[in-house]
């Protein structure tokens, strides 16, 4: 199933300046019962959100309404854990589209490449200071521009590495065999001249 296109994405951002979020914190395993992707959003960071009588948790960001837009921004060792492909579902299905963090477990930013989460690897200074710029301005807009590889916020600007076939999948709303399909032509052309 391919998903919308990504080229730029401009949209107000989360801060959730915490270390080492694991994936059972992004969807805790309780919630892994569905096999399809929808409906994960509600469950995303569930244990953090919610209290054990599933009273939201004021002090918790995505519940701050001050808080919005289509960009999280996590801390160091963003979706270290499990392998579980559920938290990059959860990501996704709350309505995040970009998650920024200074390192990104290997597991994890695969499977958010998969889901049409894009994962930007920033240095530790830039994802201070972007993360001071919005907990300073709940308003403060940020720029990913996935064509040329460049992540900016009020004037600085950062490059972020990104697999060539992962960019070209995202910029067309390819998943892996939408790609392959739309190679069909060179296939034939190829199948017919060998």
């Amino acid at each position: 199933m391919s998903k919308d296109k990504f080229t730029i994405l401009k949209s107000t951002a989360v801060p959730l300046p915490v270390e080492n979020i694991d994936t059972d914190q992004i969807i805790p395993a309780r919630f892994l019962k569905a096999t399809t992707r929808e409906g994960f959003g509600d469950n995303l960071f569930r244990d953090w959100r919610y209290s054990s009588g599933d009273e939201p948790i004021a002090g918790f960001v995505l519940n701050n309404p001050a808080y919005s837009g289509k960009i999280l921004v996590g801390g160091k060792n963003f979706g270290c854990g499990s392998s579980r492909e559920h938290a990059a579902w959860a990501i996704y299905d709350y309505g995040f589209r970009v998650v920024v963090s200074s390192f990104f477990a290997d597991i994890f930013k695969n499977n958010a490449l998969n889901n049409a989460v894009l994962p930007v690897v920033v240095s530790d200074k830039f994802l201070q200071s972007l993360l001071a710029a919005i907990q300073k301005n709940s308003k403060t807009e940020v720029t990913v521009d996935l064509i040329n590889q460049q992540i900016s916020v009020d004037g600085k600007s950062e490059k972020f590495e990104i697999n060539a076939y992962k960019k070209e999948c995202l910029i067309n709303g390819y998943d892996d065999i939408d790609y392959l399909l739309n190679l069909n032509k060179e296939v034939r052309e190829f199948d017919l001249t060998h």
